[in-house]
């Protein structure tokens, strides 16, 4: 073996471990520091960099990306005197790798201490109820306390969160309690709104139907009125256009008589004291056309009309009584009584015109023969 061989493997593997020494190459957003005999000399960049062998070393490497850090829950009393455990979120950055490797120890442990007693000063100030509310200013608090603190270390805080606030168990169910409570208030409220508007709206709905049924009555009643109106004119112009003598309007003064007593809740009526006029106007119509000769035939309509109106009257006509006196019986006896006295009085009347008639016939008789 050549005595050469080895001096020369020797040089090159002296040369190898230099150039591997003196050669550093840094990944992107990493930052590293570096020491010249223990005394920090620079922070190398991403990339390719080159160090002096055996006096330079790396100390740190640190990533200078945004992290985030998450704390246990920690146990803070609120104003109220509540113990509530509280964890955070906490999002940071490194600004300057030298000042976070040489100004502070450990970074993330001073962040987490800095970020329990700042949070115990702000939540101690809160009770319950604000703390539970008021997330947004506990974390903006937070922030800027932090970000004060931590300037100096070279880190920046972006965002301070609060995950979690854990109340006790027993404030836990009061605090259920009291949220079904209050639904229970709201379910009631809007059930007796409810109810209140029904009731407004059947209310409404009611009057609407009296107004209207009211004003369909007003209606009906209007009209009927104009059209009784108007037969008792027409009536009226009949009468006097045919000039119709007192024993034809006597006659049906008769005929409207049971009209009186027709209704069930009658029990109280007067019979006027133009009954008895009416009566014996009609017996003097009889007896004056038994007078003036015989009867003239009754067509078969008249004789139903006279028959209807007969049996009407036996129904319905009150008793016949003094002018102007009140009878207190019951309304069909007296309409019964003052039928059969008209129909009485009628049938007299008939009677006494037949027997005026036949006496006259054997004298016309024996007049022809002599």
């Amino acid at each position: 073996m050549d005595p050469l061989v080895i001096p020369i493997l020797v040089a090159a593997l002296v040369v190898v471990f230099l150039v591997a020494s003196t050669v550093r190459i840094v990944p992107q957003a990493r930052r590293y520091n570096v020491e010249r005999f223990g005394r920090y000399r620079r922070t190398l960049q991403p990339g390719l960099n080159l160090v002096v062998p055996v006096a330079d070393r790396i100390n740190t490497k640190l990533d200078v990306r945004e992290q985030v850090y998450s704390s246990d829950p920690r146990p803070v009393i609120t104003e109220d005197n509540l113990v509530v455990n509280i964890d955070t979120v906490l999002y940071y950055q490194i600004t300057d790798p030298r000042a976070a490797a040489y100004e502070v120890a450990d970074y993330l442990q001073a962040i987490d201490q800095l970020t329990v007693t700042t949070l115990r000063n702000v939540i101690g100030s809160m009770d319950l109820e604000e703390t539970l509310t008021s997330r947004e200013e506990i974390n903006s608090r937070l922030r800027a306390v932090l970000d004060d603190a931590t300037g100096k270390w070279g880190i920046r805080v972006n965002r301070v969160e609060i995950k979690a606030i854990d109340p006790p168990h027993t404030i836990k169910e009061a605090m259920e309690k009291q949220m079904r409570a209050e639904r229970d208030k709201r379910a009631a409220i809007l059930h007796a709104e409810g109810e209140r508007q029904a009731k407004i709206l059947t209310a409404e709905g009611t009057r609407q139907k009296d107004i209207l049924e009211a004003q369909g009555t007003q209606q009906a009643m209007i009209l009927r009125a104009d059209g009784e109106a108007k037969a008792v004119e027409l009536v009226f112009q009949a009468v006097h256009r045919n000039n119709a003598d007192p024993k034809v309007l006597a006659y049906k003064y008769l005929e409207t008589l049971p009209h009186l007593a027709s209704s069930d809740n009658n029990t109280f009526w007067v019979i006027p004291g133009e009954l008895t006029e009416a009566v014996r106007t009609v017996t003097h119509a009889f007896g004056d056309r038994s007078a003036a000769g015989p009867p003239a035939p009754v067509p078969a309509e008249e004789e139903a009309t006279t028959d209807t109106s007969d049996t009407v009257a036996g129904t319905g006509t009150p008793q016949l009584g003094a002018a102007g006196r009140a009878v207190s019986l019951d309304a069909a006896t007296a309409a019964d009584e003052a039928g059969k006295q008209a129909a009485a009085a009628v049938h007299d009347a008939k009677a006494e015109a037949e027997a005026a008639q036949s006496t006259q016939i054997p004298h016309r008789g024996r007049t022809s023969g002599d």
